[in-house]
Order: structure tokens, then C-alpha cells, then sequence
């Protein structure tokens, strides 16, 4: 295994969180039907707030707050009622993204594993438990306790201190958002993996060191193993075994050349060892 430790992101990393739903189950309880236009609305006044959460101009607790001011004064109850609402809905319809468990039960046993979110307290151990999944996991770093939030690169210290200091070199990030996990792995020093499923271009002064697509890629693909990959080759030099490959494949020459073949996100690689 190359990596003593892996952190991961929580929500939309390992964790589905589908907020638009869970505000309609928590509104219910307000006999409010909550309607698409609203959750733009509300969009709009969350999304600016977490960029200040992350650039250490609110606290969370201000940013859990001011986000349901409107509908606070509409119905007349606490902003705080409201948000502990909502963290309750999000917490009932949780789940796990496809491929997270097997890449846990992959990876536990092999590496320990971390979790680094700008996510609430509440949430996060409230999730794990229902999900199961806190054994796998070593350290669990909230931004909301630690007092940074991600990208800055305080938090990571403070994980890595929590972790006994590996070296940097063998400290993995992998998260969904590039503005905040990638940018702070890359802040602290790690290497980065985004997980990228929605196609989001990467901001232009960014370059993760691995980029995926799904959680499952991570199962199969070589970057937790300490081999070294010798060459590249363009795509179109192999489009006559394209056809088959699936994700991963192994062919023995008569040479008895071995070639591992491996397609990537970005393109093709392949680990060639010779007995000649």
C-alpha cells in the first residue's frame, strides 16, 4: 500500500446529500410544501454563505442560522429550530454513494482513514452511526470543532497531528469539491484524488493528482499501490484493444511480457515488465 492514511471528504464524497429533499421532509413538519422555486431561493442565500464559512468570515453557527432567517420570520420560529430540523431530515435520509462501502471494506485493514469535513457535528457522527461505518474510520476531523474550515490548510494540520504526523508523502485527500479539498490537500501538502461525477470543471489553478468519476474507480485503480506506472500511451494508439477492456484488464504475451492495462479518467496507461 503507498498511503499510510487517506482522508476523505464526507458529504457527496462518501455520503449522498440531497438537500432539496431533505428540506421538503423537514418543511413537511411546518405544513410548508416546499417547491423547487424555493430551494433556489434558498440556494441562493446558502451557497454565498458556505464560500464565507470556508474563507473564515462566519462561524457555522452564523451560517446555520442566517441561512433560514427568511423562512424563520415567515413562521414565525427560531432560525436555530429550523436547522436543527433540517440536520435531523438530512441525517433520516442519508446514505452511502454507490461504491463507498466496497472501497472502505476495500481499503480497511490496508490503510488507516479519516474523515476531514466542513460539514456540522450534529450530522457527520449522527450519519456514520446509522450508516455503520464509523469503525472504519480512525479520525473523525469537523471543521465546526476544530475552528477552520477547509481549504485552509489548518485543519489538515491539526489531522495530521491527530494522526501521529505520517509523512506527507504518504497522506492521501480525496474529496468532490475542488475549491475546498483539493485546494487544501494541496495547501497542507498531500497528494489529492478529486471525485469528480458531475463533470465540474477544475478551477484554472488546480491539478489534482488523480481525477475520477466514481467511487468504484478507486477499487480497482493502481494509485493505493506502490507500483509505478512506466509509460503512457495516447488513447488512439489503442483503440484496437479498446474493445476489450472494461476498466481493468491483464494480458499474458507469448513473449512473456506482461501488461497491465489500466483506462483512466484522463486516458490510458500501462505498467509493462519484461522477462525477455
Amino acid at each position: 500500500m503507498k498511503w499510510d492514511w487517506i482522508f476523505f471528504d464526507a458529504d457527496e464524497t462518501l455520503f449522498t446529500f440531497d438537500s432539496f429533499s431533505g428540506l421538503q421532509r423537514m418543511f413537511l413538519d411546518y405544513s410548508v410544501t416546499f417547491t423547487a422555486e424555493d430551494f433556489q431561493d434558498y440556494q441562493a442565500v446558502n451557497k454565498p454563505l458556505w464560500v464565507d464559512y470556508q474563507n473564515g468570515a462566519i462561524t457555522s453557527l452564523q451560517l446555520q442560522h442566517q441561512r433560514f432567517d427568511s423562512w424563520a420570520e415567515r413562521l414565525n420560529v427560531p432560525p436555530g429550530e429550523l436547522n436543527d430540523a433540517f440536520m435531523n431530515a438530512m441525517a433520516e435520509i442519508c446514505a452511502p454513494l454507490p461504491g463507498a462501502v466496497s472501497l472502505l471494506n476495500a481499503l480497511q485493514g490496508k490503510v488507516r482513514m479519516g474523515i476531514i469535513t466542513n460539514g456540522f457535528t450534529s450530522l457527520q457522527q449522527t450519519r456514520l452511526e446509522r450508516t455503520g461505518l464509523r469503525d472504519h474510520f480512525d479520525l473523525l476531523i469537523i471543521s465546526e470543532q476544530v475552528g477552520v474550515a477547509k481549504p485552509d490548510a489548518r485543519i489538515f494540520d491539526y489531522a495530521l497531528a491527530q494522526a501521529g504526523n505520517p509523512p506527507r508523502s504518504r497522506v492521501l485527500m480525496v474529496g468532490d469539491t475542488a475549491e475546498s479539498d483539493i485546494r487544501g490537500g494541496v495547501n497542507a501538502g498531500l497528494a489529492t484524488c478529486w471525485l469528480n461525477a458531475h463533470q465540474r470543471e477544475l478551477p484554472a489553478d488546480l491539478e489534482p493528482d488523480w481525477t475520477v468519476t466514481s467511487l468504484s474507480e478507486l477499487t480497482i485503480f493502481p494509485l493505493f499501490f506502490s507500483f509505478k506506472l512506466e509509460t503512457t500511451f495516447s488513447l488512439k494508439s489503442f483503440l484496437n484493444i479498446l474493445e476489450l477492456l472494461s476498466l481493468f484488464i491483464h494480458v499474458k504475451l507469448h513473449l512473456s511480457v506482461s501488461i497491465k492495462i489500466v483506462l483512466y479518467s484522463f486516458g490510458l496507461k500501462f505498467l509493462i515488465s519484461s522477462s525477455l
